[in-house]
């Protein structure tokens, strides 16, 4: 295991993580805000799988974990950090599959990743974007400690239509007084 919280692994894919990722990439209210499009075939989600369990998630680029329930033994989901040139700062984003949305485990796995990014690997920033109208997405980034650092209006042309983008961001200092806050309490 790459992370672990009390109730998820974060860890590489598999291949036995292939037919879970297509079923909830191919869902239409999971990709609606995301640059994929839905049906995600198993040729496809075989292919992504591939290239996500080769990542390393020391390189600069996009390393994709695997949000695994400890519970259920399932893959629930995905969280990508795409680690800068410099080492420095990252970007991150999140999928999860909507059987197991609105029970934390997003926030779980975006917070042990934040927390593995500032507090293991010395990062200084860490942001996100995302569709503006993706409210879910909206209060997991702030429920974390993200700050709305802008608004980027009919900036993103995806699926026929333009779309305004959230910019969010994190340091490392803000990240270190909202945990001090969180064990205080």
């Amino acid at each position: 295991m790459l992370l672990e919280t009390p109730r998820l692994y974060l860890r590489r894919f598999r291949p036995e993580d292939v037919r879970m990722f297509a079923a909830y990439r191919s869902d239409p209210a999971v990709a609606r805000y995301q640059s994929w499009t839905a049906p995600v075939s198993l040729e496809s989600a075989a292919s992504l799988v591939g290239d996500f369990a080769a990542g390393e998630p020391e390189r600069p680029g996009w390393f994709q974990y695997a949000i695994e329930l400890k519970a259920e033994g399932c893959l629930a989901g995905d969280v990508g950090v795409n680690l800068h040139e410099n080492r420095m700062q990252a970007e991150l984003g999140f999928t999860l599959a909507p059987q197991w949305q609105g029970q934390g485990y997003a926030t779980e796995a975006v917070r042990a990743v934040v927390r593995d990014l500032f507090e293991r690997r010395g990062m200084h920033r860490v942001s996100a974007e995302c569709d503006a109208r993706n409210v879910n997405s909206v209060r997991l980034l702030e429920r974390v400690g993200f700050l709305r650092e802008g608004l980027r209006p009919q900036h993103t042309w995806i699926k026929g239509e333009w779309t305004d983008d959230l910019l969010y961001g994190l340091l490392v200092d803000m990240w270190g007084r909202s945990t001090a806050h969180d064990n205080a309490h």
